[in-house]
């Protein structure tokens, strides 16, 4: 079997199209077909059926998955460890959130570069509970994740650092004007929140129902940064890790309502299956985001 159709196969379960894996792959659609249809007559079962205009795996497509992963996986332990080049090369897929992409990461990635200059770095965003899924099935080779403290028998998981969830409103709202504000008066306000699944909007929800708040919200965004322009706009209050709002608040665009006798803290993660062989670069990866934040 050619290993490069396995690697077509991943490509086309990762972005669920034929056409897309194509593109990526550097190959007409035509031929990323083919493969599939190669490795269906190899196994004799079908690897991905169509639903609603859309293609996903089937289940035996899904056992698949993981055999290939695996195999990939096994070979790129292999060219590490044989490699006598003294330059480290490969390449390392990183999960995490948008937040931490786009407030937290970059330095590092920037630092490791500068090092490490024939090393890729794949940095894919999803949230918390599918980067925790996609790291236990070998989609990403570690994911920074910023959550609740996490414990998992499959997982190793180390604390980064402690980042507090902030409450941030237009710098002229009554809010700002207030010596000590009421919690309850959460309920009267224009809450911005993000997605469906991300990890603080759900600890939010949680923060009001603990304190007979009636949670409602005013408008849903995927992206920090649209739900800071919305902010500024006076749309809304939203809560936002600290490190996303930073810039904002030093140059006086938003502003922190302090919330009375109470502090809401996410933790960033580093995330890694334990039974995953970690190659040079993920080593020196790690060894980067650990030694810094110890430091």
């Amino acid at each position: 079997m050619n290993i490069d159709y396995l690697q077509t196969f991943r490509e086309v379960a990762k972005w669920n199209s034929f056409t897309k894996a194509g593109e990526m792959l550097g190959y007409a659609q035509s031929s990323v077909t083919t493969q599939i249809k190669k490795l269906e007559e190899e196994f004799g079962v079908v690897l991905f059926e169509r639903w609603g205009g859309k293609i996903k795996l089937t289940p035996a497509g899904a056992e698949l998955l993981e055999y290939a992963n695996k195999i990939v996986s096994l070979l790129d332990e292999a060219k590490q460890i044989l490699s006598a080049q003294a330059e480290l090369t490969g390449s390392v897929s990183i999960g995490t959130i948008e937040s931490v992409a786009g407030f937290y990461l970059p330095p590092y990635l920037q630092a490791f570069k500068h090092r490490h200059p024939k090393v890729n770095l794949l940095l894919q965003q999803n949230i918390c509970k599918n980067l925790l899924k996609g790291v236990k099935q070998g989609t990403f080779d570690l994911a920074i994740i910023l959550d609740e403290q996490q414990e998992n028998p499959d997982l190793h998981v180390q604390v980064l650092k402690k980042e507090p969830l902030v409450l941030v409103a237009k710098p002229d709202h009554p809010f700002a004007q207030v010596e000590k504000m009421n919690l309850q008066s959460l309920g009267n306000e224009k809450l911005i929140v993000t997605e469906q699944g991300c990890s603080y909007r759900k600890i939010i929800e949680g923060l009001y129902r603990h304190h007979g708040i009636r949670f409602e919200y005013t408008i849903e965004l995927g992206s920090i940064e649209a739900i800071k322009r919305c902010v500024a706009y006076g749309l809304g209050i939203a809560f936002l890790p600290l490190m996303a709002v930073e810039a904002e608040l030093e140059k006086e665009k938003l502003v922190r309502i302090p919330l009375p006798s109470m502090e809401i803290n996410l933790y960033l993660q580093l995330v890694y299956h334990r039974k995953k062989w970690l190659s040079q670069p993920i080593k020196q990866l790690i060894e980067l985001f650990v030694h810094i934040e110890e430091a």
